[in-house]
């Protein structure tokens, strides 16, 4: 574990997780033990959202089951909701503040849409972004819309961000 890097994991949520997506839950209530700094977002589609007015897209509406995580977060993890596509946001950027992080590492729930979304928005504040390929998934774009997500992130953030390995040795030093 190094000190200066943190994990989110965005949307992992009781509605998105499906026939493509089962896998992901497991995968990250075991990736949180690898970290000493764990985010865990929530999407939630409050009334007036830009998903409700734009899109006509009302799930994931607050109170509901779907807007419940799909694992066990740690018992550190700040855990924060969210009304957009990114997670990253003033509360987020708080903690990776507070927590001296320099480096945040991501997985979850969609790849080509809040993952990569907050992804670019830590590049853009210059916090470094790993995206861990192998501890994401696509529902609604399936395999291609998670393969859409990594060729973009790999232009967007750089290939060298975007971690395919799944064994996590090359990551923690095992």
């Amino acid at each position: 574990m190094q000190a200066h890097v943190g994990l989110l994991i965005v949307d992992v949520q009781a509605g998105f997780v499906g026939a493509g997506t089962d896998h992901v839950p497991g995968i990250v209530e075991d990736l949180q033990q690898n970290y000493s700094h764990v985010a865990a977002s929530r999407f939630v589609n409050h009334e007036n959202s830009p998903h409700r007015r734009f899109l006509d897209w009302n799930r994931f509406l607050p109170g509901t089951g779907e807007v419940e995580l799909a694992f066990r977060p740690g018992s550190n993890a700040f855990v924060f909701d969210k009304p957009h596509y990114s997670a990253v946001s003033y509360d987020l950027l708080r903690w990776v503040h507070l927590n001296g992080l320099s480096e945040v590492h991501l997985c979850g729930i969609d790849t080509e849409i809040c993952v990569l979304t907050s992804a670019t928005a830590l590049f853009e504040v210059s916090i470094r972004p790993v995206v861990l390929e192998w501890a994401c998934a696509s529902g609604g774009g399936g395999k291609e819309g998670h393969a859409a997500g990594l060729i973009a992130l790999k232009r967007l953030i750089g290939r060298q961000n975007v971690w395919a390995d799944s064994s996590g040795r090359r990551f923690f030093g095992e």
